[in-house]
């Protein structure tokens, strides 16, 4: 699926662009209900291109599995998020996530941010492959 991201990426059109072509292709993972991007303003992050129900909007940086994955600049995996601190539950379907932040120049500019409806679906594979997509998308910020 990496080459199909690649194929869409274009720095000619506008980031909403590339995001939603983006989002609309991580749609496609196995067992997710939802896929998208929080893009980082000062100390929030907006909702980006997604795919999947009505989200949240805005998230501080100090909260939620989004904002720690921000804050520390470090992808998380939640196997279970009804057992992560300040977990913000923008849908009762979610029962696990992972969150990978793009980071240009040692800044987080957005958050990949992933959810399952069963519990443990994130593996190191999904960890590879979202890091990979993160690594691609930062040179479009």
């Amino acid at each position: 699926m990496l080459d199909k991201i690649k194929a869409v990426v274009d720095k000619n059109l506008p980031l909403v662009s590339n995001l939603s072509n983006v989002s609309a292709l991580l749609n496609e993972l196995k067992d997710i209900n939802w896929c998208g991007f929080y893009l980082r303003r000062e100390d929030y992050l907006y909702l980006g291109p997604f795919q999947g129900e009505v989200a949240c909007s805005l998230i501080p940086l100090s909260k939620g599995v989004c904002g720690h994955a921000a804050r520390s600049k470090q992808t998380i995996v939640v196997p279970d998020v009804a057992l992560f601190p300040g977990h913000i539950a923008c849908s009762s379907f979610s029962k696990s996530e992972i969150v990978v932040p793009i980071i240009k120049e040692q800044t987080v500019v957005a958050v990949i941010d992933v959810d399952a409806p069963i519990y443990n679906r994130f593996s190191k594979k999904e960890v590879m492959f979202l890091g990979n997509v993160a690594d691609l998308l930062k040179d479009l910020f």
